[in-house]
């Protein structure tokens, strides 16, 4: 049978003004995310897409409806189990699409006619949020200003034996937790009274799963040498308020990535943070 779906307006959000209901995280379920939270929209285009992830714990975005198996390639199929998405089809006449693969602002590869109709909608709707102003593609906005204090944009962190890429500053790191008031708590994981890492050059050890770095040590933010409960908090991307609070499901995903020195090499620095480069033939 077609599945359906709730009104929507000609942006795609919602139409209808009632309250939705709330949910509940399952104590079995493989993750702690609740569904209705994973909306979200494409920097590139501005089209919603659903956040998902994936059995090896890496998030993917899909497109928000199904679609019939018999308009979109095997290869290109994904189903969902558990609240965890899965490549190629589970038996049913239905599955779902990564939003890339029809992204306007991506240069996509040749699909079938109905997927290239279904890009043509989004492009559409691409014009119109864009005439609207409300939505900016990346290349119409403002190169950012440089800021005043030297810090990564994108910091290695050390933490539970292992060496992660956050998605952001230090400072900028949100707390995932949802609120009583349904929303994602605004406070950041790095607060003033809780113990804080150290920014230290070091040369990383290999880890499970983890390549060693080749060559001089790189400046990381070192939160080895705090307790494992402090750690977790980290890891689990949470204020200390929502990691005593242990029942507060998770409304986004974590911004943590596995680091990988060939994959992430523009993201390492030979330096500490707020030290000022000093002129040719100085010593630092």
């Amino acid at each position: 049978m077609c599945p359906t779906s709730p009104p929507r307006r000609w942006d795609g959000s919602h139409a209808g003004t009632h309250r939705p209901r709330a949910l509940h995280v399952a104590p079995d379920s493989p993750t702690r995310l609740l569904r209705t939270a994973q909306s979200g929209t494409c920097r590139l285009c501005g089209n919603r897409l659903e956040w998902y992830q994936r059995s090896d714990g890496r998030p993917i975005g899909l497109h928000p409806t199904e679609l019939t198996t018999r308009t979109v390639p095997a290869r290109c199929r994904w189903h969902l189990s558990r609240g965890v998405a899965h490549p190629a089809g589970d038996g049913s006449a239905w599955c779902r699409i990564p939003h890339h693969l029809i992204c306007p602002g991506l240069d996509t590869t040749t699909l079938t006619p109905p997927l290239n109709e279904l890009r043509r909608q989004l492009a559409l709707r691409t014009r119109r949020l864009i005439d609207a102003g409300a939505h900016t593609p990346p290349s119409a906005q403002p190169p950012p200003q440089p800021a005043a204090v030297c810090r990564p944009s994108r910091p290695i962190a050390h933490l539970l034996y292992g060496y992660y890429l956050a998605d952001r500053p230090l400072e900028d790191i949100r707390c995932v937790a949802q609120t009583r008031t349904r929303h994602r708590c605004p406070h950041p994981v790095h607060h003033p009274s809780a113990p804080s890492g150290i920014w230290r050059l070091h040369s990383p050890s290999p880890g499970y799963g983890q390549l060693t770095l080749p060559g001089a040590a790189m400046a990381l933010y070192d939160l080895s040498h705090l307790p494992y409960a402090e750690q977790l908090r980290w890891r689990t991307q949470r204020c200390p308020h929502h990691a005593a609070a242990r029942g507060a499901a998770d409304l986004a995903l974590t911004g943590w990535e596995v680091f990988d020195p060939l994959l992430h090499h523009q993201h390492i620095h030979t330096r500490l943070p707020d030290r000022v480069r000093r002129r040719k033939g100085r010593q630092e």
